[in-house]
């Protein structure tokens, strides 16, 4: 059974995060988009955590979890959150973002319980915690074996476990003698499959793609596709530890990669915008203010990398580049919000009329689609799938730039069907 999983989110308590991540729209809007299993989110917050206590409730003892209200053809809520560490290793500050999903409600409890008492999980969603990597995994491990770790977005430069600018230059660095006990990594929406597989030393490792949603309509833009025997906690373990047949990640669907907000290096505030060359010829400073640039993914794959540029990774799952509807929407009429009345609206009616927005973009013909979409539209879907369209990288903090119509008739990007 294929599923779509989005297992990283938030709620309407973490940080910059939009009040409408409820738990109910949450779920209505991983329907709408087509995500089968839904990361809960934020579960160390107390008012979260008791909204999914009152709100949720188990699935047939699958360790996944729906909605009390909802009997139709419900979403799957993986028990979910993100956690910022923050402390001290080899005389480094290090900054990272770890994954952390738990095997039943008395689990998070427990872990809940010890992380109220020694440290501020109450400011906000997303904690930050002057624990080590080790030590979380020691703490949760004692608590059940069964918890799933694996480090959030892996190259993002600030909060990352390869982040140049407090990560780490391998995972054992991070974790220790617990790293045999991390099945995967994020690649996080400045990287794709293909980049992460430069490095060697990550071929052991499941690639997970997750949204990171800090608000309803980007739920789904990364996703990944499981093959499960059933639906459950456990077959989703077993497949990030590649050792059962019958459960495995068929595929992943990622975010163009420089379209991410860390892809290149540069300054956003001097406007400085370099690529890896380009900041290695000026010895990593920026021209204007002379002081550090922020290093991007790409510079820090090529930095950690023992393959080349292109280097194929055999038997290794599928991923497919893709751009949400309303965007797409949006380029047709040539603006810049995909928060738009107008786009809204029609996005809205797409939906209702077609299916899913992730079968609209990956799995429907375009024959089918001409029935009940605008020529327009399903001809920047055809160009989406055919990799026919230009980008502008982003770079520190700021979105990197998709054009599908655009003017200049410069060379397509790669194929986005791998």
């Amino acid at each position: 059974m294929l599923q779509i999983a989005d297992l990283h989110i938030h709620s309407k308590y973490s940080r910059a995060c939009s009040p409408d991540l409820t738990l109910e729209n949450i779920a209505k809007t991983a329907k709408i988009k087509g995500v089968d299993i839904i990361a809960t989110g934020d579960f160390t917050f107390p008012a979260w955590f008791s909204d999914i206590k009152k709100q949720l409730e188990e699935i047939k003892q699958t360790g996944l979890y729906k909605l009390k209200s909802d009997n139709n053809k419900y979403t799957k809520f993986l028990l979910s959150t993100e956690l910022a560490l923050i402390y001290k290793k080899n005389d480094k500050c290090r900054r990272i973002h770890i994954m952390l999903h738990a095997p039943n409600l008395k689990a998070v409890e427990e872990l809940n319980s010890y992380l109220d008492k020694n440290f501020n999980i109450r400011s906000d969603g997303r904690p930050i915690l002057g624990m080590s990597a080790e030590k979380l995994c020691e703490l949760c491990f004692s608590i059940h074996p069964d918890f799933i770790i694996y480090p959030a977005h892996i190259w993002t430069p600030w909060f990352a476990v390869f982040g140049s600018k407090s990560g780490f230059d391998t995972m054992e660095e991070c974790f220790g003698k617990w790293t045999k006990k991390i099945y995967a990594y994020e690649t996080g929406l400045s990287s794709d499959p293909e980049m992460n597989w430069r490095l060697s030393a990550l071929d052991k490792y499941s690639i997970l793609s997750n949204s990171d949603a800090h608000s309803l309509p980007n739920i789904g833009r990364e996703a990944t596709i499981f093959e499960l025997e059933k639906p459950s906690y456990y077959n989703i373990l077993n497949a990030l530890k590649k050792k059962n047949k019958l459960n495995k990640i068929n595929s992943t669907i990622e975010f163009y990669p420089e379209e991410g907000m860390y892809h290149y290096d540069g300054h956003r505030v001097c406007g400085i915008k370099f690529s890896p060359d380009e900041t290695k010829k000026h010895n990593g400073i920026c021209p204007k203010c002379k002081k550090p640039l922020t290093v991007g993914v790409s510079y820090r794959v090529d930095e950690l990398a023992d393959r080349p540029v292109g280097y194929k990774l055999k038997k290794s799952p599928k991923f497919y580049k893709l751009i949400g509807l309303d965007k797409i929407k949006a380029d047709t009429i040539g603006i810049k919000s995909r928060t738009s009345k107008k786009v809204k609206e029609e996005y809205n009616q797409i939906i209702k009329n077609t299916g899913p927005e992730i079968k609209i973009l990956l799995n429907y013909s375009l024959e089918k689609l001409k029935k009940t979409i605008s020529n327009d539209i399903v001809e920047g879907i055809k160009k989406v799938r055919e990799g026919d369209v230009v980008i502008e990288p982003g770079f520190d903090g700021k979105y990197g730039k998709i054009i599908i119509y655009n003017k200049n008739k410069k060379k397509p990007q790669q194929k986005l069907f791998r």
